[in-house]
């Protein structure tokens, strides 16, 4: 990885910390939400697949800029790709179902502002012009499906005791499992086309930069 793409990398973890710190601190000092009290409160912004994504994404970028070489553990090309796609996937979901759905002003909107657009796009830009490539493949797509599955798995068992759900689209209490099942099997359509393009791309993109060098 190039110094400028140091650089953009160590941007793109300064956004998500940012971001989550402000979400925090306005959660932690808020009214509104399922869980009335604190610690609860604060603990749920971390249920919500924005902010899983927004730190898979923002901690594998601060490791690329401490350290660009690494490319050899399987488990970080699985993260490295978890957090560029996961948050595409909040990116797109975001702006095309949920965006018209919340009331946001003051830091609440500068939060949402840096987690589910500046974020999204400084990831999945850096990713394309910096890479680093060579670090997905299909075995690593393959790995990369766990974490969605997990945190859906999570969710549900989860809103199932204590009745809440961090997205209408999941909310089984209003829709029902059949209907919530279906459109987690669209997003799972997107992820898995993005991973797939993301794949293709990425193999096209190392033979070009072996090709120039």
């Amino acid at each position: 990885m190039t110094k400028v793409g140091r650089v953009w990398a160590a941007i793109t973890g300064l956004i998500v910390v940012c971001g989550i710190v402000i979400q925090l601190a306005v959660t932690a000092n808020g009214s509104e939400g399922f869980f009335p009290d604190n610690p609860e409160r604060v603990f749920n912004v971390f249920a919500f697949f924005t902010i899983q994504s927004n730190l898979l994404l923002g901690g594998t970028a601060l490791m690329l800029a401490v350290q660009p070489g690494r490319s050899g553990d399987e488990l970080f090309k699985t993260l490295r790709l978890n957090g560029v796609l996961c948050i595409a996937v909040t990116g797109i979901v975001y702006h095309a179902v949920l965006a018209g759905t919340d009331d946001l002003h003051g830091w609440g909107s500068v939060a949402n502002l840096l987690l589910h657009t500046a974020a999204p796009v400084v990831g999945v830009l850096g990713w394309l012009l910096f890479g680093p490539r060579g670090l997905t493949d299909w075995r690593v797509v393959g790995w990369s499906i766990v974490y969605p599955v997990l945190w859906l798995v999570f969710t549900l068992v989860r809103g199932a005791f204590v009745g809440f759900y961090p997205y209408p689209f999941v909310n089984v209490d209003e829709h029902g499992y059949g209907r919530v099942l279906l459109n987690c099997l669209l997003v799972a359509v997107l992820f898995l086309a993005l991973a797939a393009g993301a794949t293709t791309l990425d193999g096209r993109l190392r033979r070009k930069t072996t090709v120039e060098r």
